[in-house]
């Protein structure tokens, strides 16, 4: 049995498990609270249970009760970034098996890490507020007190009361609406989530919202600024499904809605079950970036339906994930797209451990994260580094099918729990019983097999590459337009990314590169991050600017800090970095404000 315990959580689930929330929120736009009150059923482990406690972080508790009666509560000393253990004394007390309703009444801070409140002019439609929460990896606790460990799977009901001009959606079926009998100006939108799930899950968002039927399970929702296009983008979605369907197993969660956030959305994607958030960077206008709706898909069951115990063992949701989004791109492309895919993310890996440093534990597969902030160690280490272990396995147990076949037993083993690496290599040696000599060949204490994929698809951009590392700048004029014409956007981002592993390129080879492909006209997201980065690295200065607009037109984390540090390292304009993030820092994300405050040395407090 797994310690009971979770370093990144006060709650203890040894002695009891949280099976339903029941939450009622009141969204006030004013002061930027959620004024709410959650009922919590525990179940009871132990006998002669009296007390519990639940993770909270900048609440305003004003009253606990157990099954109606008022109970004692004390709030603990606040830590750094866990927040406040919430100790709460059951005015009686249980034995094993027994239940309890614990309802908390409270209010949450403006600041509360897991929200963001946007004001009109931060919005698409320039007229209404916003507000979406992100909880992922243990925000919650900073909107709902909760045993906010991954550990912990229940269902949620849900009431939401908002202006009656906005709509709110949450993580969970929508189960109708009302007028709010409290308030004329006011509806209340209904909720629930019939499959447990973990609290980071949790998710909330209301605003202008429209939406479009995309699927016979699927709508996507934003402002209706962004709408059509967004339903454009993603009318590929019942195809995924239906093909991650095939891999995995059934899908659980009913209906598969995206929803596209303004663009401070800190992430590319979150997987919050019934609703995937995405980055407004995807409607470039370029189906190719749907690999990130593959990835929150995916989801649905690695990370959703099982779910790794505690944040150490975080690789096992996203190197599972990143796996199956691989397979559902090797049936609707091709294999060499996977080979080629996974070769990028080796690339990422690379430098993530380059940033990191080789000996920091955060690169570790289970790194310890004791006293460890997690929004610091967030990474594509998880992802990568798991997707390598994986596909390492699947070569030595008999090619994609074969693995293919364990990975979708150990979705089925250990749906609607949480796991640890443990158990899932106890799962791996059972299942290949017959293959156990060859397993225990494998360095499972420091995996970091070679890379070795198929270059197919690479061999263009690494040519290309090479040609404009090795040109000198007289011959610069042998470079035309028709060099990248045969290149998919796939491969021109791997070009862009290849370069920017390279010492920086000449300023005379930028400027002709600009010349020759019109980089600098390119929407697409990730081909226009690396394509900027480049040029800062080459200390173009007229890229700068663009870069900086690029870093705060924007919120997404995996563009902004890098956008910012390639500036703050070009001497002469890292004050200007510094200037322009100061200047921006309010619109911004609390997460990626508080990273980018620590990535430009300005004074986090």
């Amino acid at each position: 049995m797994a310690s009971a315990t979770d370093p990144c959580s006060f709650s203890s689930f040894s002695k009891c498990v949280t099976k339903h929330l029941n939450l009622t929120f009141h969204v006030d736009f004013d002061s930027h609270v959620l004024k709410a009150k959650v009922a919590l059923t525990v179940e009871v482990l132990v006998d002669h249970f009296t007390s519990l406690t639940l993770d909270t972080k900048a609440l305003k508790v004003s009253k606990v009760t157990a099954n109606g009666q008022a109970a004692k509560f004390t709030l603990g000393p606040k830590h750094s970034f866990m927040g406040t253990p919430l100790e709460i004394t059951l005015p009686f007390d249980l034995s094993r098996g027994q239940h309890v309703i614990v309802e908390v009444t409270y209010e949450t801070a403006p600041s509360a890490s897991a929200l963001q409140w946007l004001t009109p002019e931060q919005t698409a439609g320039k007229k209404h507020p916003y507000l979406f929460s992100q909880c992922q990896a243990n925000h919650c606790r900073s909107m709902v007190p909760c045993q906010d460990t991954p550990a912990m799977k229940h269902t949620y009901y849900a009431q939401v009361s908002v202006p009656k001009e906005l709509v709110a959606v949450m993580s969970a079926v929508r189960d109708g609406e009302e007028p709010d009998p409290q308030d004329s100006s006011r509806v209340i939108y209904r909720f629930r989530q019939p499959v447990p799930m973990p609290s980071y899950l949790i998710a909330i968002v209301v605003g202008a919202l429209e939406s479009r039927e995309i699927g016979p399970r699927s709508r996507v929702w934003s402002e209706k600024e962004f709408v059509d296009k967004a339903a454009f983008e993603f009318s590929e979605t019942e195809t995924m499904l239906k093909t991650a369907e095939d891999l995995a197993g059934p899908y659980v969660w009913g209906q598969y809605d995206i929803l596209v956030l303004p663009p401070s959305f800190p992430y590319g994607g979150m997987e919050n079950p019934c609703l995937t958030f995405a980055t407004p960077t995807l409607l470039a206008g370029d189906r190719s970036l749907s690999n990130v709706i593959a990835h929150e898909i995916s989801h649905s069951w690695t990370g959703n339906l099982v779910t790794n115990k505690t944040w150490e063992h975080f690789w096992l949701n996203e190197g599972h994930t990143v796996y199956l989004e691989r397979m559902i791109g090797r049936s609707m492309e091709s294999e060499q797209f996977r080979q080629f895919k996974a070769m990028g993310g080796w690339k990422d890996l690379q430098e993530s451990v380059n940033t990191f440093g080789a000996n920091n534990p955060l690169t570790n597969l289970v790194p310890n994260l004791n006293e460890v902030d997690l929004d610091d160690a967030f990474s594509s280490v998880p992802y990568e580094k798991g997707f390598a272990l994986l596909y390492h396995l699947e070569e030595l147990m008999g090619g994609p099918e074969v693995f293919m076949g364990f990975v979708k037993s150990y979705i089925q083993m250990f749906a609607y729990s949480s796991v640890t690496t443990e158990e899932w290599k106890n799962y791996l040696f059972t299942y290949f019983k017959n293959k156990v000599h060859v397993l225990n060949k494998v360095d499972w204490n420091n995996h970091s097999p070679g890379c070795l994929y198929d270059t197919t698809m690479a061999d263009a951009c690494i040519a290309l590459c090479k040609r404009w590392v090795k040109t000198k700048e007289g011959d610069l004029g042998n470079f035309c337009e028709v060099d990248v014409k045969t290149l998919s956007t796939h491969q021109l981002i791997e070009f862009l990314s290849l370069l920017l592993q390279e010492e920086p390129l000449p300023l005379s080879h930028v400027k002709r590169m600009q010349e020759v492909y019109q980089l600098n006209a390119f929407n697409n997201a990730e081909i226009r991050f690396r394509w900027l980065r480049l040029c800062v690295k080459s200390k173009w200065e007229d890229a700068v600017p663009m870069a900086l607009k690029m870093a705060t037109e924007q919120g997404r984390m995996k563009f902004t800090r890098p956008l910012f540090k390639e500036v703050y390292n070009f001497d002469k304009y890292r004050e200007e970095a510094m200037r322009v993030f100061i200047a921006h820092r309010a619109a911004m994300h609390p997460v990626t404000a508080n990273l980018v405050a620590k990535d430009l040395k300005v004074d986090t407090d």
